[in-house]
């Protein structure tokens, strides 16, 4: 397995791999073939930021077979799904904004995120598996009042791409087992989410397939693969970490102003 993430030093960007409390960096395209530049950093020393930039944050909606269940929702022929704005994009330590033009209820999601790392268009499952680079950590914020606030139109765009509301992060874990991942999240260091990702409806291989039948995904886009029960409201200052061993902890609160503070929490 390896720790890909990208990050801020006195010395500019970069991106590299984590060896424990190290990184070692490297240059080029990390969807190509990265070359070692001989620099390290020590992790304590630099800010992480968004370990990819997605063309397309995708995110699927009714996949988990426990939350299907409670909430007596038809299991799906297809994957359902919805797509959140670039600008909702937030990184590992930042803070989720209190959106100002919305006063109703916002929740919390963790789940888990597949990263794209090649071109795929109309691919058969194999060539979806291929495709897969990695695995992350994803907060899918959403105003929740706002999906059926008009009956004639349910607003998913709406409510989940308000700036703040699409974290990832804080690292893309590569070689790894996604079926054996569990996706915690912890509010206010409360467990309140805690799912496996093989009780998935679809799995990721019939994910990326069946969403390349209809637009073609490139190199660093983001697919959420959806959650499960323990959603709940967020209070200004609450604190949530969407935890999946072996690949991070995504840290942010939900608050009004964003934050700078850089947070380590990229290791497994």
């Amino acid at each position: 397995m390896t720790t890909w993430l990208r990050f801020e030093s006195s010395e500019g960007a970069g991106f590299g791999t984590l060896d424990g409390e190290r990184i070692e960096e490297y240059q080029g395209d990390l969807f190509g073939s990265p070359s070692r530049t001989g620099r390290r950093f020590a992790l304590a020393d630099v800010k992480i930021t968004l370990p990819c930039h997605p063309s397309k944050f995708l995110a699927l909606w009714n996949n988990d077979h426990t939350q299907a269940e409670k909430q007596g929702l038809t299991i799906p022929t297809e994957p359902l799904y919805f797509i959140k704005a670039s600008s909702s994009y937030l990184a590992h330590g930042c803070t989720i904004q209190i959106p100002a033009a919305y006063e109703g209820r916002v929740v919390y999601e963790g789940e888990l995120g597949l990263v794209i790392g090649k071109v795929c268009k109309n691919a058969d499952l194999e060539e979806a598996a291929q495709a897969i680079f990695g695995v992350t950590c994803v907060n899918d914020v959403t105003a929740i009042d706002l999906l059926q606030k008009d009956p004639s139109f349910a607003q998913w765009t709406r409510a989940k791409s308000f700036d703040t509301f699409g974290a990832f992060g804080p690292a893309i874990a590569t070689g790894i087992d996604i079926q054996s991942l569990r996706v915690r999240t912890l509010v206010n260091g409360r467990e309140r989410q805690s799912f496996p990702c093989s009780g998935m409806i679809f799995s990721p291989a019939q994910i990326v397939s069946a969403l390349s039948q209809c637009m073609t995904l490139i190199p660093g886009d983001l697919i959420a693969c959806g959650t499960s029960s323990g959603v709940l409201p967020m209070k200004p200052g609450t604190v949530v970490e969407v935890i999946i061993d072996g690949v991070g902890t995504l840290h942010n609160v939900y608050g009004a102003v964003d934050s700078a503070e850089p947070l380590s929490g990229a290791r497994s």
